[in-house]
């Protein structure tokens, strides 16, 4: 068996992040090896539902120097092509990559610079070590229902169509972009569905003929620094599903989707929610408004010939569901036998025992340089902006770390000259 050898770097993970990195580390010439455990971005072969498709156009979600080739740019591409547009990319650099490695263990040598990485296949030697690992490790399921009431209950990481479902109704948790696109799927599919609103931002898919994903680049609003507390965690309902289309819970409700506000307790066979789902479709509402308001006043001032589009703001009737909200539905009376929890996942970095994590175990860090020496953060929202955990932006915040890995080693090799 082929063993590994030391390194300068070590990039654990094959996703997105993984991959930039090592393109960034191969500008700068630096030995490196890429660490996955499975195969190149396997979570979006595996860890995704059937028909979902990349929230951003093809022209956007990409690194800059591969195309979706054979694709329209405005096009959004499915799982599976992102998973093998990701292969391509790493077979056209060559990027060093190895698939079927678990890194295990990752800690600083005593009395020595570096660390040791244990993996499934042996132990290697790294003065830096990159978590490229994403945010999306270990799926979140609230403990509100407990398994004895008898149903089942999956997180969007383990859905994949309506069939796979038992029979009967779903109640979905989450208003996000999983959320809704689970939702939407299975009421085209025939199932009574019910979906649990809780707060989120709500873009327009498009406006006035060109993507959000544009008009959040020419607004600068990709750049956007860290978010303050209150809005950090808030979800974003956007979707690239049937050619892309603006979110809207009110189309939702109108083609018989029961909207509810937060679960909030479970009795029996009862679930009781908050009397927040008005509060949090108008908070939506202001969201979606607010990016109409700065995309006409950016057209206006720099005087762009785009169509206008009143039709915009033009919402919808209000659902049966938001006019009287339901606060308690007993879930067998009904017909409910399918609660799946998009409710998010919590990053695991339990395989780096290395003193980077602040006193509630997040990664402590400055835009991804953390503060253990030679130990680097990828791949996780709002590392340094906005758009860091999108395919683009982790481009550019991987750059930005192997910089400052060059940098690095050119005071190192001086180190040296100067004792030699």
């Amino acid at each position: 068996m082929e063993t590994l050898q030391d390194t300068d770097t070590v990039i654990v993970g094959g996703g997105q992040a993984g991959l930039a990195a090592s393109r960034h580390l191969m500008a700068h010439g630096v030995p490196h090896v890429v660490l996955e455990r499975a195969r190149i971005a396997e979570s979006w072969r595996t860890r995704r539902w059937d028909s979902l498709v990349a929230n951003g156009p093809a022209w956007h979600d990409r690194f800059p120097e591969l195309e979706f080739e054979g694709d329209s740019p405005n096009s959004f591409a499915g799982k599976d092509r992102v998973a093998e547009y990701f292969e391509t990319y790493a077979k056209r650099f060559g990027l060093p990559l190895r698939c079927g490695v678990n890194v295990n263990r990752v800690a600083r040598l005593s009395g020595a610079e570096g660390f040791q990485v244990n993996t499934s296949l042996g132990k290697l030697k790294a003065k830096r070590v990159i978590a490229a690992t994403g945010p999306f490790q270990k799926p979140v399921i609230p403990p509100l229902i407990p398994e004895s009431a008898g149903l089942c209950q999956l997180h969007s990481a383990d859905y994949r169509n309506p069939d796979a479902l038992p029979d009967g109704g779903v109640l979905v948790v989450g208003a996000g972009s999983s959320g809704v696109q689970i939702a939407d799927e299975l009421i085209r599919a025939g199932r009574d569905v019910t979906l649990s609103v809780g707060p989120h931002a709500r873009p327009p898919r498009s406006y006035r003929g060109l993507d959000y994903c544009w008009w959040l680049g020419v607004l600068g609003k990709w750049e956007s620094p860290q978010p303050d507390p209150d809005t950090d965690h808030i979800t974003i309902a956007v979707s690239g599903a049937h050619g892309g289309r603006t979110v809207d819970f009110r189309q939702l409700g109108g083609e018989g989707v029961t909207l509810v506000g937060m679960a909030e307790s479970f009795s029996g066979t009862t679930l009781r929610f908050a009397g927040d789902l008005a509060d949090n479709i108008a908070a939506g509402d202001a969201d979606y408004l607010s990016v109409l308001d700065e995309a006409d006043a950016y057209a206006a001032a720099y005087g762009l010939d785009l169509p206008a589009q009143p039709e915009a703001r033009v919402f919808p009737p209000d659902p049966p569901s938001l006019i009287n909200p339901v606060r308690a539905l007993d879930l067998a009376a009904a017909g409910i036998t399918t609660v799946l929890w998009a409710t998010g996942y919590a990053p695991d970095f339990n395989w780096l025992r290395v003193n980077a994590f602040d006193s509630n175990g997040h990664p402590a860090h400055q835009r991804g340089v953390s503060t253990e020496p030679g130990v680097y953060f990828l791949g996780l929202p709002w590392l340094s902006r906005r758009g860091s955990s999108f395919i683009w932006g982790v481009w550019h915040d991987a750059k930005y770390i192997a910089d400052q890995i060059a940098i690095r080693r050119n005071y190192a090799d001086y180190q040296m000259s100067a004792i030699l």
